[in-house]
């Protein structure tokens, strides 16, 4: 059982450093990058060229405490993500989905990003 979770996290990693390859985010156009755990869910907006996270959200921050880790939660998250990135003026980005499959989750926080306005 343990070594199928390790090979099963194994595996998204090597899928992250082959799509890393391709991915970088400027100051006009950043890195949407997601994480999700067991529990949790994660968005940072990264500048690559300086290094340095623009905007976050996660559903461990006080005010989205009440969002659950599914589908129409991830789709919340993306839509507040995105009224985040308006208030910076940034309305486009390169989607990151760190490895993991554009399906469900990931593809719920890209959709509501969508839905608030962001360019992918």
């Amino acid at each position: 059982m343990m070594r199928k979770l390790v090979e099963k996290d194994r595996k998204r990693l090597k899928r992250k450093v082959h799509i890393r390859k391709r991915i970088a985010g400027t100051s006009g156009r950043p890195r949407m990058s997601v994480f999700k755990s067991n529990r949790s869910m994660y968005i940072q907006v990264i500048d690559d060229s300086v290094g340095g996270t623009l905007v976050s959200a996660s559903t461990l921050e006080k005010d989205l405490k009440d969002i659950k880790k599914d589908v129409e939660g991830a789709a919340k998250l993306g839509e507040i993500m995105g009224k985040r990135l308006l208030e910076k003026n940034i309305t486009t980005v390169v989607f990151d989905r760190n490895g993991y499959l554009y399906h469900g989750i990931v593809k719920a926080i890209a959709d509501g990003a969508r839905k608030a306005g962001i360019q992918f």
